[in-house]
């Protein structure tokens, strides 16, 4: 279940209806860290009592400096559908805003905690803060939780090649195209997925047909040409991973304006439109250019073709089954 929060007090149209264990974060990519905090809290998770995720949206770094936003690593769907995949009972997402931001910890704990969620126990990472300029720390909710009933448990850091797995981390490894090291914190491969929308059809002009996708989840931590794999879902949300060349930019060349992540399957001839595709990136290729003419740009896309043929051949054995 997913409970939209709008931070009214007093309102509890989803509020468990028993007593629960709790863990708190942004849940951006739900990684192998968010991962330990959820089953740490799930293994305390008692008969009778349900595990609530409480995250925000939108992200707080977001609301603060929203001209320097991180790039997000999930749409807001993602983000839901991982939690609910690893054993969340109750995501109460809350809405992030100036009067959240300005509310006092021990409010936080109050209206929160204890009135809207029951807490019997709460699990959270080492460096958690919350509150009015995050002025809340492990040592205050821990002697807040003495005060109001609930219990509190430190996670430490999950490591991945003795680095700290973070959000940040992972964004910095994407921006490089570190795929693989992106993998091992995020515990799975860096996927995009949506549903497939009409675009210019010059690819098609060109002999490049292409499967387009929105970016939902902006600003993208990745931008560029990459080798991928990719697969048009049927009914089910299955289907035969395909080898393939992707474009994920604004297209300058041909005046483009909106992040658009454009696919060629190689030798694939369908009409995608209105199908669910499901990319995973293999390799970075170059970043997004501007080119002088189409022509000069078509030989860049051959270029490119035949660079993610040879990688991706190189990489037999990787594709997802």
């Amino acid at each position: 279940t997913v409970h939209l929060k709008r931070n009214r007090p007093g309102s509890n149209g989803s509020t468990p209806s028993c007593r629960s264990v709790v863990t708190i974060g942004n849940f951006d990519g739900v990684h192998r860290g968010h991962q330990a905090l959820v089953m740490r809290a799930r293994a305390n998770v008692s008969a009778g009592e349900q595990l609530v995720v409480v995250t925000f949206e939108p992200l707080p770094q977001a609301f603060f400096r929203p001209d320097q936003a991180p790039a997000r690593l999930s749409t807001v769907h993602q983000k839901l559908a991982m939690l609910q995949s690893i054993g969340t009972d109750l995501c109460w997402m809350m809405r992030f805003t100036q009067a959240l931001a300005q509310m006092e910890p021990a409010e936080f704990v109050r209206q929160v905690l204890v009135n809207e969620l029951a807490a019997r126990h709460v699990v959270v990472g080492q460096d958690f803060r919350f509150g009015n300029k995050r002025a809340g720390n492990l040592d205050l909710l821990v002697s807040l939780g003495n005060e109001s009933g609930f219990s509190v448990e430190a996670l430490e850091p999950v490591l991945a090649d003795e680095e700290r797995i973070s959000s940040t981390a992972i964004r910095q490894a994407l921006s490089v195209g570190d795929f693989d090291h992106a993998r091992r914190m995020l515990g799975r491969p860096y996927r995009m997925e949506g549903h497939v929308v009409r675009g210019q059809q010059l690819g098609r002009t060109l002999g490049y047909p292409t499967a387009n996708l929105r970016v939902r989840a902006q600003p993208s931590p990745i931008n560029g040409i990459f080798a991928v794999y990719a697969r048009v879902c049927d009914a089910s949300g299955d289907g035969p991973w395909q080898e393939a060349v992707a474009s994920l930019g604004s297209r300058p060349t041909v005046g483009g304006e909106d992040l658009l992540l454009e696919v060629h399957l190689f030798d694939f001839a369908a009409d995608l439109y209105g199908r669910r595709l499901q990319v995973e990136f293999v390799a970075k290729l170059r970043d997004e250019s501007h080119f002088a003419d189409i022509d000069t740009l078509l030989l860049q896309m051959k270029r490119d073709e035949q660079q993610a043929r040879q990688l991706l051949a190189k990489q037999k054995g990787t594709m997802p089954g």
